[in-house]
């Protein structure tokens, strides 16, 4: 997607960073080798996903290696391994395991349906931080493949904050500003990413993409994934707190539709600063509250102990915090968390942006603005 297609010309973009071989360093693992290819689609079109996946099959890790193991997760990860051993048992001796393998799979998707159907808050937690749950960069790759984001960088003050990713895209046929928190895979890269803590500098840059995109008349796309904004001294220094403040007050009258959406994690102020918008909505084992378990658990408690006791009374999953109004969507996700089947994950977030995005471009500038006023203005009013 070039300049000419967004009516942009005066100002400079980078790409995204690049393998040697012209690859993408984010790569979102395939399904499964029975994955069908989709067939070719008009440019602007939304690409469906089709799958044909067994049913009651093991889920391959992502990237091919071992997957993370949560605790609740150990039965799973007990039957995971039984039906290995008979696949290899079949292949090696070449006796007919079907039958059995059939039902060990069948078995594997009962308990874990159950398992995920009846997560606690905590586990809810832990899922949504689970190291191989697709971040900002995996759903980039999904939903603008190839050449159809441009990032941006730099706050034009103090620096390019790697925590927040900001860039022109286009997600099916709307041309959007995406702007989310990143975390990092690797230790390096975490290291660079301050582990999805951003700095004020970050939220500066995230203002100032902003407000190109109502210059532009482009919609705003936020990816939530932060445990919260950085508390470090030289933050403070910088105006971490007006940073958010700012953007809090701008994103509630900036003119343009916006969505907000939590991938992950979405804590305190370090949410909020990118959190304003006129749909919220959060993937089905997200959290999002104004202070993690374990934050409220040293404060009270002068430890960690009470972490998960404390993540049932915050009420802050996807399903209380849709009670609630704060959020006004959850994204489902597939069977067994996002980490398992990032495609399909990917493809239900997409999705859901298409289609507000629609309906919220019907609405006059006024009738948002008025609507994203009132709407935080209600949160916390109990009858």
């Amino acid at each position: 997607m070039g300049l000419a297609e967004l009516g942009l010309s005066s100002f400079c973009i980078y790409p995204t960073s690049l393998e040697p071989d012209g690859s993408s360093p984010y790569p979102i693992a395939p399904l499964a080798t029975t994955t069908s290819i989709p067939a070719p689609v008009a440019k602007g079109q939304i690409e469906p996903i089709r799958l044909s996946i067994p049913a009651g099959s093991v889920p391959p890790a992502n990237n091919g290696s071992p997957r993370h193991t949560l605790e609740f997760e150990k039965p799973l990860a007990s039957l995971e391994q039984e039906i290995k051993s008979l696949e290899a048992a079949q292949a090696g001796k070449s006796v007919d395991y079907s039958a059995e393998l059939q039902q060990l799979r069948l078995n594997y998707t009962a308990v874990l349906r159950k398992t995920y159907d009846n997560l606690t808050a905590w586990e809810t937690v832990q899922v949504a931080r689970h190291p191989q749950r697709p971040q900002f960069r995996d759903y980039l790759e999904a939903i603008c493949p190839g050449a159809e984001f441009r990032e941006l960088h730099g706050d034009r003050c103090f620096g390019d904050d790697q925590a927040i990713v900001c860039g022109l895209g286009r997600v099916g046929q709307h041309k959007v500003m995406l702007i989310g928190h990143h975390k990092g895979r690797d230790t390096k890269e975490r290291l660079k990413c301050n582990f999805g803590s951003p700095q004020p500098e970050g939220y500066r840059k995230a203002l100032r993409c902003m407000k190109l995109a109502e210059k532009f008349g482009l919609p705003v796309v936020t990816l939530i994934d932060t445990q919260g904004a950085a508390p470090g001294i030289g933050a403070e220094e910088r105006g971490q707190a007006e940073s958010i403040a700012r953007n809090l007050f701008e994103m509630s009258r900036l003119k343009t539709p916006i969505i907000a959406i939590v991938i992950g994690e979405g804590g305190s102020g370090g949410a909020l600063g990118i959190g304003v918008a006129d749909r919220v909505a959060m993937l089905q084992y997200a959290w999002y509250s104004v202070i993690s378990p374990e934050a409220c658990s040293a404060i009270l408690f002068k430890g960690n102990e009470g972490a998960a006791q404390l993540a049932e009374s915050l009420k802050l999953t996807s399903k209380h915090l849709k009670q609630l109004g704060v959020v006004d969507h959850v994204i489902p996700e597939p069977l067994g968390g996002a980490h398992r089947d990032p495609h399909t994950a990917a493809h239900s977030l997409r999705e859901y942006v298409s289609k507000t995005l629609r309906d919220l471009k019907r609405s006059k500038t006024e009738n948002l603005l008025e609507r994203r006023y009132a709407r935080f203005r209600n949160l916390g009013v109990v009858a």
